[in-house]
């Protein structure tokens, strides 16, 4: 298929609207229906566990709405009980995360391989203790819901470099969450609480025929490339983690059949793929703080092929050598990341902290400034927070200090 060509700044506004930044912010109050649409345009939300700001799967949607109710994305993920029904469900996708009902059926295939791709200590309590997993079954039929310390029985020592602290019965506990046995029925206090699967989705979902691997695969490609609008194959693979070998194949597969139309896109060094539907925007206006986990930008490849952004999460690096702090989340300012903040939520201080402020190269700071103090005070006022400090280094600090302080003023 002749390939058509695209110039950088076509691809990154195609890339933002997709991404449901290519509309206004609600004017007035935010509803369900909003929620639903930002969320099913991105087609999941990447979970994490960090609670130094917000609980991340929160941030992508203030990014695109502004200040929501927090309690109806939680009714519609089953995270609290409500007048809404479950709509949003957690399983690996791109890693942790919800996804909508409907998505669960399609990755049957990796809960299928559990056995054998599932971590490595998950594996071994799989092929070495198939009783604990007949124990923690039966656990969970007779008192599902139950959370992780219901099959806790002693703490292993930690071993140097290892991030989990896991006893036996955890491990085996979330190879049935990996293996689509059991599924978060809720979260309390981010807490997961594990029921059997068929007690978790509506039978609707529960009892749909599993389909084959291929057709699973092509249609996760499909939502990849309608929430990324134009990406490379790495990219499509990449949102819900497919072994590259068959991300190759289901790429170009959906090439063949004409949903995917190859292009070329100036500056990329590797093919793109556009989804015909995407919308092509003449002007993107955009203003929005980005979480790390944030599908705009979680694959940090990507993240500098369409902005020129060279972007690495530090929340893992030793405090000396982070360059740009902790939790950083990029500034978006129209069609372009602008700059990034190391950010805090002092909630027994009442007060946003920004622990560090960076421009990036050429961009005008008291222009970013005033719109990132903005940005910033909404963010606040949606946390329950009082109001935000610079408390640290960066370039862009003096610069949004004032445009805080006159924005007080």
């Amino acid at each position: 298929m002749p390939s058509a060509d695209l110039s950088a700044a076509a691809a990154r506004r195609i890339a933002l609207a997709a991404q449901g930044f290519g509309s206004p912010r609600p004017a007035g109050a935010v509803t369900a229906r909003h929620i639903r649409k930002v969320v099913d345009t991105m087609g999941l939300l990447q979970l994490d566990s960090v609670n130094v700001l917000s609980r991340s799967h929160y941030l992508p949607v203030f990014a695109r709405l502004g200040p929501y109710p927090r309690e109806i994305l939680d009714r519609l993920t089953g995270h609290t009980a409500g007048r809404l029904q479950r709509e949003y469900v957690e399983y690996w996708a791109h890693e942790a995360s919800l996804i909508p009902l409907a998505t669960h059926p399609l990755l049957r295939w990796r809960m299928a391989r559990a056995h054998d791709e599932s971590w490595g200590g998950m594996q071994r309590i799989a092929k070495e203790q198939p009783q604990l997993l007949d124990e923690i079954r039966r656990l969970i039929a007779e008192r599902g819901p139950i959370r992780s310390a219901d099959v806790t029985q002693e703490r292993r020592p930690r071993t140097p470099g290892q991030m989990w602290n896991w006893n036996d019965g955890k491990v085996a506990l979330e190879y049935l969450f990996w293996a689509g046995e059991v599924g978060a029925a809720r979260r309390v206090n981010f807490e997961r609480q594990y029921d059997l699967i068929e007690r978790v989705l509506p039978a609707h979902i529960h009892s749909q025929p599993t389909p084959a691997r291929a057709d699973a695969q092509r249609e996760l490609v499909r939502i990849a490339a309608r929430a990324y609008g134009v990406a490379t194959e790495p990219d499509l693979g990449d949102y819900f983690r497919l072994p590259r070998a068959e991300s190759k194949l289901r790429v170009a597969e959906l090439v063949e059949a004409g949903e995917l139309l190859p292009v070329t896109v100036a500056g990329w060094n590797a093919p793109g793929y556009l989804w015909p539907a995407a919308r092509r925007p003449r002007q993107v206006r955009a203003r929005a703080l980005l979480s790390p986990f944030d599908p705009l930008i979680w694959f940090r490849d990507r993240a500098k092929r369409l902005f020129g952004f060279h972007y690495r999460i530090e929340i893992y690096t030793p405090a000396a050598q982070r360059v740009h702090g902790y939790y950083v989340l990029p500034f978006l300012l129209g069609e372009s990341l602008v700059g990034r903040v190391d950010l805090k939520a002092d909630r027994q201080a009442g007060v946003l902290r920004v622990q560090s402020a960076w421009g990036e190269p050429d961009v005008k700071h008291d222009e970013v400034a005033v719109e990132l103090a903005a940005e910033l005070a909404e963010l606040a006022a949606w946390l329950g927070l009082d109001g935000v400090q610079v408390t640290g280094p960066g370039d862009l600090a003096p610069a949004l200090a004032a445009a805080l302080s006159a924005t007080v003023g």
